[in-house]
């Protein structure tokens, strides 16, 4: 897969992401629940029995045939500002799942990038395995005839040793990073996902820190889920406050008697058919020491998450200055990488020159070639190291969405 391809799964379908969005689904529920009071509800049964004497009772209603009830809130203070906390709810929920998106997009991403990386660099250290084979037949050569010390074959045996454990473990760092990558695709560990080859944009950068960082207060789905949860808990102190308001609630009966419950020895009058409909007022006197006791935890939490904020502000600017900063660093190591390999390139061009007039042994000229292979690797890893950095600076400030569609595109992802 491209790059593209595995950010864009990513936000799909990264395990983290789908529990985020089960939880989001959860809290829109959540809204359908606090608004079912001020539906009607209504049930119908029966209270269907013989009696002897006085017609009673039955779970408070008179014997009957069939028997139906409707109930709904008409007014009440308390129950509509809980279906206000609830779509506030439902809000920071989506904050929360948008971030969870944003994370494993840059999780993707530095998996991609590491597995990249390794693939890139065996490639480069299996040349090296070539160039000091090579010295390892030239010294045997030397050896035989008595020009060189065994122990310079042992140390040149050696080093093609070094070089084949180098390619074995950058290989296994390579499929480790692809195993990794797949699961944070939402695959089964036992798939692999590898990088395609392609040539990308490296990820624009802020204009300045003070642009990412404002970008990054902006943008941030923390400190945005906080802020939900801020006004969460006010409404909530307002609904517990409520609770000492009126309340009004629509009642409806209906019951249909039978004629074997005496109903006409005792009463003046008497019909099978009986109904009534209402409104239930009730107006609390005293509410107790409860009401007061639930404000006042619902203060604490939400001094609580103020004093969360602050911190969460705190370490966005910490972080993103960090990352601008390691951004930096990266960007003046890969640019040494890249003077450092034009000097070695240089130097194998005039060492293969001198080797050509005779004037320099195959030995020498194979070192140069293994000390610019070197270089490139060190170039290959400055230069992962920077789009790692850059893509960490993209997740702060909440940019990842803009610089994924500068990215080339490749064939959709088929689930």
């Amino acid at each position: 897969m491209t790059l593209r391809q595995v950010v864009e799964l990513a936000m799909r379908q990264n395990p983290d992401v789908v529990l985020a969005r089960l939880d989001e689904e959860k809290a829109r529920q959540g809204i359908a629940v606090a608004k079912a009071p001020f539906t009607p509800k209504v049930t119908v049964g029966s209270g269907l029995a013989y009696t002897s004497g006085f017609p009673m009772s039955i779970e408070g209603s008179a014997p009957s045939i069939v028997q139906a009830a409707a109930t709904m809130n008409i007014f009440n203070r308390r129950n509509s500002l809980l279906i206000a906390q609830a779509k506030e709810d439902a809000r920071g929920a989506g904050y929360a799942s948008a971030g969870k998106r944003d994370d494993a997009a840059y999780r993707a991403a530095a998996l991609y990038l590491d597995s990249e990386r390794a693939a890139r660099l065996a490639v480069l250290a299996r040349k090296e395995i070539d160039n000091r084979q090579s010295i390892l037949d030239t010294t045997h050569a030397q050896v035989a005839e008595g020009r060189a010390l065994p122990l310079t074959e042992k140390q040149a045996a050696l080093a093609v040793a070094q070089a084949k454990q180098v390619v074995l473990s950058l290989e296994d760092d390579r499929d480790a990073a692809e195993t990794s990558l797949a699961v944070a695709l939402g695959f089964p560990a036992e798939d692999r996902v590898t990088p395609a080859n392609e040539d990308r944009p490296a990820p624009e950068m802020p204009a300045s820190p003070d642009a990412a960082i404002q970008s990054a207060l902006e943008s941030n789905k923390e400190l945005r889920q906080l802020q939900s949860q801020v006004a969460s808990k006010q409404i909530e102190m307002r609904a517990e406050k409520a609770s000492k308001w009126p309340r009004a609630d629509l009642v409806a009966q209906y019951g249909l008697f039978a004629k074997f419950n005496n109903f006409s020895q005792y009463f003046n009058s008497f019909q099978r058919n009986n109904g009534e409909i209402g409104a239930s007022l009730q107006l609390p006197i005293l509410a107790g020491g409860a009401v007061s006791a639930e404000v006042a935890q619902s203060e604490i939490d939400l001094s609580h998450i103020k004093a969360e904020m602050a911190n969460v502000r705190n370490r966005i600017a910490t972080d993103l200055q960090a990352a601008m900063r390691e951004t930096g660093k990266a960007q003046g190591a890969a640019e040494v990488a890249r003077l450092d390999l034009d000097v070695a390139r240089e130097q194998v061009a005039v060492d293969l020159a001198q080797m050509q007039e005779g004037r320099l042994s195959v030995r020498i000229m194979e070192e140069a070639r293994i000390a610019e292979n070197a270089r490139w690797i060190a170039l290959y890893d400055a230069q992962y190291a920077l789009e790692k950095a850059r893509w960490n600076v993209l997740r702060l400030t909440g940019q990842v969405q803009a610089a994924l569609e500068k990215l080339p595109g490749g064939p959709p992802v088929i689930n």
